[in-house]
């Protein structure tokens, strides 16, 4: 379907937002300048509709014939870039049918050839540093050596050789190096489940502790000053939420630079070129920026005066441009290059300019109190035009390590545009609360954390948003196994349930982690249960032990290449389902892996979804619409 709206006659709703409009892919996203400020690049669709990195003079008109296609990806679609310091130069990340083995890719922009940096089968990578005066140069961790272990080697971007540079010990999962390209600081696993913070003068020097993290605390460092004296480093210790502070690697005390009692420091606004931060983010309800250096103070003011909406700032080396993106949560982002000298601003372009004039709607914070007094955060998000209680989904996060935040969330207007209430929820064991709040979730998987959900269902009924029987749970990951929880252990609760990518067993969940995930095995251990010891209490949290009780349909989405919940998840659910003759729909997508990076595959699901939903909830759907090039395999038993 070409058009963005089609006609809806079944309810008083506003018309249907075509999925393709919704969870297509985006016309121009993610630009990025160039250090010189010479050009700029982005990502958008060639025209086979597959996302590729292109690149266009500043100053230039900004008519995309303009632009020059860099990349030629075949088929996944490349979804992050960055610049190098060599203006020249810039990397982006691709792996194969979503396995997450990362493989760094090098583009020259000026002759087009791309090359794969770390053409290593199975492996694994990850960038750990660039430097303004090694331009030429780029250290990344992998796993080459060992699955579970990420070494240090640094990469030639000129030839493209491949030196060992720092053998990892075993249990460092996070390195920052100096403006000399020298790794002195890391963050390293303990066997207690927590993290230690480690130094070295320089690499002729043993690594020693500066501090321990336990396993109920977080942190790590973050960057050295330009003297190299100074370690900035985040950490909750000897406090509730993580602050920013300044190690002074001499006297060996720390100062305060950024906190908060109850939420986190999220963003951090580094200047590279002085290595100083300059300002700090924390996400309350929304994000809100608190400036350190009073020279960026009238930039910021300014940069508020725009437009509205949460910003995000990237910058130049030579930081007299910047480029800002705004948030908001009824809309397109828009995309604008800032200039320092003039303090003006010059619009580039939106992410999707066919959300302009639809009617999309706000997303509400909320809070509520949970059955012990801990106070929940969460977001909802309505449709127009109503009056009294609607269908509505619970839409559950994952990680669980992670939290929902404000602004445009595709799901949210897919669903409120079908004509459901949607709730999003920051259960206990959500992150950027402080840490009280997450250790609150500690071993409270299908336990407190749940009642925290089913405590927002209640919250919706009281305040007359939903009726008891018109209530589904969705969700991925983390909220995929919060809609199995929902079925199998309140199967009286939801009308239906729709998980994507959830494990069904903690026990194999444990059993089949990727194996670089060992460092961290203890921590999970200690903030879910442990495999060792505790396999009939990690069963008791598995819905796979209790398909008998389920009562309500369930639909379930998969990626067979996901490294992280493995295909057996779904399917030994789907499998004792089907065996107690429980109505269940599956879906596996054979070229996917932690969810659904093709917009092919995403279109299918979610096409499958809404007639799902509006099959046992009661919303509209969008009929009619063909998708090919899906790799999507249907298993129905009703």
């Amino acid at each position: 379907m070409s058009t963005a709206i089609v006609d809806q006659t079944a309810t008083q709703l506003p018309p249907i937002i075509s999925r393709e409009i919704l969870f297509g892919n985006p016309e121009r996203t993610s630009p990025a300048l160039s250090d010189n400020g010479e050009f700029l690049a982005y990502i958008a669709p060639d025209s086979n509709n597959v996302l590729q990195v292109w690149l266009q003079t500043v100053g230039q008109s900004d008519d995309r014939s303009e632009s020059r296609q860099l990349t030629a990806d075949k088929k996944r679609g490349i979804r992050a870039f960055f610049w190098t310091y060599n203006p020249d130069l810039l990397i982006y990340a691709q792996d194969s049918d979503g396995d997450e083995n990362w493989h760094l890719y090098l583009v020259n922009i000026h002759s087009g050839v791309v090359r794969d940096l770390t053409p290593f089968q199975g492996v694994r990578a990850q960038v750990i540093a660039l430097e303004p005066n090694f331009p030429d140069r780029i250290l990344v961790g992998m796993n080459l050596r060992n699955p579970q272990v990420f070494d240090v080697y640094q990469v030639n971007l000129i030839n493209g050789a491949v030196d060992f540079y720092v053998e990892n010990p075993g249990n460092i999962v996070s390195w920052i190096a100096d403006n000399q390209f020298q790794l002195r600081a890391a963050t390293a696993t303990t066997p207690d489940g927590g993290y230690d913070l480690l130094y070295r003068p320089t690499p002729e020097h043993p690594w020693e502790a500066l501090r321990h993290w336990s396993a109920d605390e977080e942190g790590g460092a973050v960057n050295f000053s330009q003297d190299g004296q100074t370690l900035y480093i985040l950490g909750n210790h000897e406090a509730n939420a993580e602050r920013l502070l300044a190690f002074d690697l001499n006297t060996r005390q720390e100062t305060v630079i950024a906190e908060d009692p109850q939420y986190d420091v999220g963003g951090i606004f580094f200047n590279v070129a002085t290595r100083t931060i300059e300002a700090v983010s924390f996400y309350r309800a929304r994000k809100e920026w608190q400036v350190l250096d009073p020279r960026i103070a009238a930039d910021f003011e300014a940069i508020r005066q725009i437009r509205s909406g949460e910003f995000s700032i990237s910058r130049t080396l030579g930081d007299q441009q910047w480029l800002v993106s705004f948030l908001t949560d009824d809309g397109p982002t828009h995309y604008y290059r800032y200039d320092r000298a003039t303090q003006t601003a010059t619009f580039l372009f939106t992410n999707k300019p066919k959300l302009e004039g639809l009617p999309l709607v706000p997303m509400e914070p909320i809070s509520y109190t949970a059955r012990d007094g801990l106070t929940i955060h969460g977001y909802l998000t309505k449709p127009v035009e109503t009056h009294g209680p609607v269908p509505t989904v619970l839409l559950v996060h994952g990680g669980p390590w992670a939290r929902d935040t404000w602004g445009y969330n595709p799901q949210a207007q897919w669903l409120a545009n079908r004509g459901y209430g949607v709730l999003q929820i920051n259960y206990r064991g959500s992150t950027g609360y402080g840490k009280a709040f997450v250790n609150a979730g500690n071993r409270e998987w299908a336990g407190k954390m749940h009642d925290d959900l089913i405590d927002g269902v209640q919250w919706l009924i009281d305040h007359d948003i939903a009726q008891r029987d018109q209530i589904a749970i969705m969700g991925g990951s983390y909220g995929g196994y919060a809609t199995l929880v929902g079925l199998t252990f309140t199967p009286d609760v939801f009308a239906c349930g729709v998980d994507i990518v959830g494990p069904s067993n903690i026990v194999t969940l444990m059993q089949s982690i990727p194996p670089y995930w060992e460092p961290i095995r203890a921590n999970f251990y200690h903030r879910v249960g442990n495999l060792e010891t505790e396999e009939a209490f990690l069963k008791s949290r598995s819905p796979l032990f209790f398909v008998d009780q389920i009562q309500k349909p369930l639909l379930i989405g998969q990626g067979a290449n996901d490294p992280r919940v493995k295909q057996a998840e779904s399917e030994q659910i789907v499998t004792a389902m089907k065996q107690s003759g429980k109505p269940v729909k599956y879906v596996l997508y054979t070229d996917e892996g932690h969810g659904f990076a093709r917009p092919e595959n995403r279109l299918h699901f979610y096409a499958i979804a809404e007639e799902f939903l509006a099959r046992y909830l009661g919303g509209s759907f969008e009929p009619g619409v063909e998708i090919s090039g899906h790799s999507g395999i249907i298993e129905s038993f009703e």
